[in-house]
Formats: C-alpha cells, structure tokens, sequence
C-alpha cells in the first residue's frame, strides 16, 4: 500500500517514494515533501541541465550547481 503525503511541488496529495532518493536532512525533506511524481519531473530536469551544461558529476562545483538547482526546482526558493 502506497502511503500518501502532501506534495509541496505538485500542491496536492500524492504517492510517496519508495524510499530516500537523496542523502542527509535534505534527503529527508524530500522524502517527505516531494512525490514519486515530483522526483520524477526533477530527474527528468536534471538530465537536461547535465546534458545541458555538460556538467560534469566528478567535478564539485558541479555538483554544487546541480543542487541548488535541485533545491529551487523542487521547493521553488
């Protein structure tokens, strides 16, 4: 049985992931903020930003960089 959340980036009820898709506090917001269907929206953002940007995720700046981006896409800041 799924478990559902209220989803900050959809603005509704939906299915929660299955579990934490991302390490720390942050990994933890996201578990419990963002839906399966949110996560999959920012992975599909992430690929073209990488893409992109032919960012680089050995390089820290990069990963920097993809974060933030992570963090404004999915809670709008």
């Amino acid at each position: 049985m799924c478990k559902k959340i209220f989803c900050t980036f959809l603005q509704k009820e939906a299915e929660q992931q299955d579990f934490q898709s991302y390490p720390g506090k942050l990994g933890k917001r996201i578990l419990n903020e963002i839906s399966k269907e949110a996560w999959s929206k920012w992975i599909y953002k992430q690929t073209i930003l990488i893409n992109e940007r032919k960012l680089n995720m050995m390089n820290a700046h990069d990963r920097k960089l993809l974060k933030q981006k992570m963090v404004s896409f999915l809670f709008k800041e």
